[in-house]
């Protein structure tokens, strides 16, 4: 059970350093949820076209899982 617990615990900070990181940079936010897919490319697109929806994408696309 502490196993467990602890296993939570690690995932629920890697998502609040990820969702840190695309705050500052949207991309690499979801480049280190996803990978090089498709999200990736939405989300570079979106922060060229504008940061805030790049920010309300990666959230999106980290939070969703």
């Amino acid at each position: 059970m502490a196993d467990g617990h602890r296993g939570t615990g690690d995932s629920m900070a890697g998502d609040v350093f990820r969702i840190i990181l695309a705050i500052i940079l949207p991309p690499l936010g979801v480049f280190l949820e996803v990978g090089l897919g498709k999200h990736f490319w939405i989300n570079v697109i979106l922060t060229i076209l504008g940061y805030i929806p790049g920010i309300i994408h990666a959230v999106w696309v980290i939070a969703k899982k």
